[in-house]
């Protein structure tokens, strides 16, 4: 293969570079693309054999390496594994702009692999992903009429942005990815901020143009190539088996789409005319090879011709199977508050899907941690999708989340996520588990999804609700027909599934799916304007269950109590090793993060109940607080000493209290009067202002025995008594001193006497 370098110069002015024929010459294409240092190999392999299947065999993977971006991947193992869910997202990206334009009759196996071998820290890989891929394609004798790209699409000051970097990804309105062909759009998905339908139509109309640039240097490297493309076999049924087979089951389907039969027994009826069929045509044959090209050249007419009947009954008769007119909503119930501990739960059902919702409201320290080789950060808003096979009526061994549930979980996420409150204090994580399918699961999760956020209390900016819309085309008239709410059925046979969310001022998601070679942008107009009308009535079936977000948390959900501390008190809250901030979540039962925020301490408290999270906060202000004379603690003994003992009365602040203030009793020693570990409270009443030790008393917390009489300080008799006491108070003071740097408390210089004692006269 020829060395070919070419440079596409974007209508922003940006950069593309693509290379062919210099790596991995073996498959049967493969092209470098650049962009700053961000480097993509594509390549793509394909069977020569076909498959007698009614289908694509096509499997497309997106990988990071982390020496991409000089980084060793952690782990035990430090290598790369299996897929993360941000390679599972990209692969989803390239795929739905693929699979549409290969050939209808093409069943070779096809691999598309794209890797990202260089990274830089601006230029963003997700949105050349598919234009590398296609180009790949462009670049083999692989079947592929159409070349398709994709670049992401920005909005920010009113402004369109074309593939921005992570710099210019700050405060975006609007970020989607748009992927289209020359003639058509073929594949939308994104997050806004409550933008308007208008808005993000303008937006693919902008990414258009860049595509349209980039497919033309795709068609000059095909042309410059001179490739022959390949032919292959296509395993289609004869003219006489299609008129035969499709006369046996033509009339027998429309019977069971006019039924208006619910899914269950309406596939229940479908797969029994199918099985006849299939018998019917199978009747005599005996050779195990002809038996099994039957039953696939059976099913490929069977599905064809069950497209016709319904795909004919919504254009001409502008019905749909469930007996709906094209913008009709399905009937909806819901509930919140179902689930009695969790700290937020609803059912969104809308005919026959639902989805049964849960929010859980965490600490910080449940954040998720992100560690890709582009990005890594920290991620406080999370919503899973789940969808057991049960949903369906099917019995499948479970095997983790696939490629579906991480794409549509990611939908829904982001839906939601424009709308939750900014500085939120609380990690959320949304759980949406699917109890029956039967169309747009993934809206029904945000809808679901939405209220169980309220019902836990998390004040959303504004409520959110979601829709799919499907469309139905005549190729040979060009009629068509969108649809509101499309039903399984109604996605498995239609040309379109666009699915939208929003609120009532603007578009939050948007997910569109193309199974034609194109769309039109007023068929996405019109698709625009239907699915506004039809998520306003889904959002007031979803405000009358219930109309804004509760006022209180669950009594199961942590409470939070934020502090500001000194930052150089920061080390005081956690301690050596974290000892102190462990023991006070061991002791009170709390959640206890700290960090630093500009030049302060910022100390944030969990707990579900009142009692600890106050525990927490009276030991945190102990820790911090200066000492105050008048104030009571509740002290520590530490050590004790032929003086005294020494007290812990703060968390680590420890001081002397004296032999002379333990008890107004003159005490002759310490023996049996105080024990190490024994609790005793203590009054702060002085503070010396040269050394600033403290003085502490228990005695000043009882009651003064009958009789008691103050003894006078040294200081007040007359004038000798004051060159006494000066005397005496100095020593007294030195002698502290020397001891008490030691003690790490000042006591009285009176001696075991202090300032009182009982009349003895």
């Amino acid at each position: 293969m020829a060395h070919i370098v070419k440079t596409i110069t974007l209508p922003n002015g940006k950069e593309i570079h693509i290379e062919t024929g210099r790596l991995a010459r073996q498959a049967d294409g493969a092209v470098v693309v650049r962009c700053g240092d961000t480097m993509l190999l594509a390549t793509v392999v394909s069977s020569k054999e076909t498959k007698d299947v009614d289908f694509l065999p096509l499997t497309v993977e997106y990988k990071e390496n982390f020496a991409a971006a000089g980084k060793i991947p952690g782990g035990f193992f430090k290598r790369e594994g299996r897929l993360g869910e941000s390679e599972i997202l990209t692969s989803r990206l390239i795929d739905r702009a693929l699979r549409p334009l290969f050939p209808d009759d093409y069943h070779a196996e096809v691999q598309v692999m794209v890797q990202l071998i260089s990274a830089d820290e601006e230029e963003q890989a997700d949105g050349l992903a598919c234009f590398a891929a296609s180009a790949a394609i462009m670049v083999s004798d692989i079947p592929f009429p159409d070349a398709v790209s994709e670049v992401r699409v920005g909005l920010k000051d009113g402004k369109f942005i074309i593939n921005p970097t992570r710099s210019e990804m700050n405060g975006l309105e609007m970020d989607i990815i748009v992927a289209c062909t020359n003639d058509s759009i073929m594949m939308v998905e994104g997050e806004m901020k409550e933008v308007s339908e208008e808005t993000l139509l303008n937006g693919m109309i902008a990414g258009h143009e860049s595509c349209r640039a980039m497919n033309a240097v795709q068609d000059q490297l095909r042309a410059e190539l001179g490739l022959t493309i390949r032919k292959y076999d296509t395993y289609d049924p004869t003219p006489e088996f299609v008129a035969k087979a499709t006369a046996l089951v033509t009339d027998k389907i429309r019977v069971v789409t006019d039924s208006l039969a619910p899914k269950q027994e309406r596939s229940a009826q479908i797969d029994a005319i199918k099985k006849e069929m299939i018998e019917a045509m199978s009747e005599g044959v005996t050779d195990k090879d002809e038996l099994a090209k039957i039953k696939n050249h059976a099913g490929l007419v069977f599905k064809n011709a069950q497209k016709d009947v319904v795909r004919g009954k919504a254009l001409k008769e502008r019905m749909r199977l469930d007996g709906r007119g094209l913008a009709d909503i399905r009937p909806i119930w819901g509930e919140v508050g179902y689930l009695p501990r969790s700290h937020g739960s609803a059912i969104f059902t809308r005919g026959e899907t639902q989805s049964l919702c849960t929010t859980t409201l965490g600490t910080k320290l449940d954040e998720q941690t992100i560690d890709r080789v582009t990005e890594e950060g920290k991620k406080r808003f999370i919503l899973h999708y789940n969808f057991p096979p049960f949903s369906t009526g099917e019995s499948k061994p479970l095997r983790g989340p696939g490629r579906r549930e991480v794409g549509h979980g990611n939908l829904a996420e982001r839906a939601l996520k424009m709308m939750m409150p900014d500085a939120y204090e609380y990690t959320v994580r949304v759980v949406s588990d699917i109890l029956e399918s039967n169309g747009s699961s993934s809206m029904a999760s945000v809808c679901g999804g939405c209220m169980s956020l309220m019902d836990a209390g998390v004040p959303v900016v504004r409520p959110v609700s979601g829709i799919a819309m499907g469309l139905i085309t005549d190729k040979k008239t060009g009629e068509f027909a969108v649809l509101s709410d499309i039903l399984g059925d109604e996605d498995f046979i239609g040309d379109m599934d666009f699915k939208v969310a929003g609120t009532t001022e603007g578009l939050t998601a948007c997910q569109m799916d193309i199974k034609i070679r194109g769309l039109s942008y007023d068929i996405v107009r019109q698709a625009l304007e239907q699915s506004k009308a039809g998520r306003a009535h889904i959002l007031q079936e979803m405000l009358k269950v219930i109309a804004e977000p509760r006022k209180e948390l669950s009594p199961y959900a942590p409470r939070i109590e934020i502090i500001e501390i000194p930052n150089d008190m920061i080390g005081a809250v956690i301690g050596p090793g974290g000892k102190i901030i462990q023991e006070m979540q061991r002791v009170t039962g709390t959640t206890i993060n700290i960090e630093e925020v500009g030049n302060k301490g910022v100390v944030t408290i969990y707990s579900t109940e009142l009692k600890s999270l106050e525990a927490a906060r009276k030991m945190i202000k102990n820790i911090v607080a200066e000492p105050e004379i008048g104030e009571v603690y509740m002290a520590k003994v530490k050590s004790i000493k032929d003086f005294g003992a020494f007290v812990e009365y703060m968390p680590g602040k420890e001081g002397l209290l004296h032999i002379s203030e333990i008890s107004y009793e003159r005490l002759a020693s310490m023996d049996g009067v105080l024990e190490v570990g024994q609790d005793i409270e203590v009054k702060l009443v002085g503070v010396d202002e040269k050394s600033g030790k403290v003085r502490l008393s228990a005695k000043a917390l009882l009651p003064k025995p009958e009789g008691y009489v103050e003894r006078p300080e040294r200081g007040e008799r007359g004038e000798r008594g004051d060159r006494g006491g000066d005397r005496g108070g100095d020593r007294g003071g030195r002698r502290d001193d020397r001891g008490g740097d030691r003690r790490g408390g000042g006591g009285g210089g009176d001696g075991r006497g202090g300032g009182g004692g009982f009349d003895r006269r």
